[in-house]
């Protein structure tokens, strides 16, 4: 299969590897994973972000660790949608947080005359306290990239 994800992933997190796993999974040794990895220049609305070069060679770090043994191409987005609207891909992995982006692709696709892209949907990894591990709260001190809580709220 051909798969495609899409995000920032910065501060990379347990959350990211899941999803990276899951694409390398669906994918498949005979399959492709295309990363559509945020620019730059759509970065900076986040606040102080690693550049692009440092943000896909993390992910190519890590891809190597994990033996992902499908095709990997690491793109950048100038856009919320990337190639996935027109690209030849099969399925989209995305979190709960970013379902609604990946039916707002199927539908221009749609509307372009391609077929929808199956939507797999991975559940948010959860940190100590139960909540859903993200890059805004790594960045705000509440927990680190494993979900360990550093301050009580």
């Amino acid at each position: 299969m051909n798969i495609c994800v899409g995000g920032t992933f910065y501060p990379f997190h347990k959350g990211h590897k899941t999803l990276l796993r899951k694409a390398c999974e669906v994918a498949g040794s005979s399959g492709s994973v295309f990363i559509g990895l945020t620019s730059d220049q759509m970065a900076q609305k986040k606040g102080k972000i690693a550049s692009f070069p440092q943000r896909k060679k993390i992910i190519q770090g890590f891809l190597a660790q994990e033996g992902c043994t499908p095709h990997v191409t690491i793109q950048p987005l100038f856009d919320p949608y990337g190639p996935s609207v027109i690209g030849e891909f099969d399925a989209i992995v995305v979190s709960p947080e970013t379902k609604v982006v990946a039916e707002e692709i199927n539908s221009k696709r749609r509307e372009k005359g391609k077929k929808p892209l199956e939507i797999i949907v991975i559940p948010f990894v959860l940190a100590e306290d139960g909540r859903p591990i993200s890059s805004t709260r790594i960045r705000n001190k509440e927990i680190d990239e494993n979900g360990v809580v550093l301050k009580e709220e």
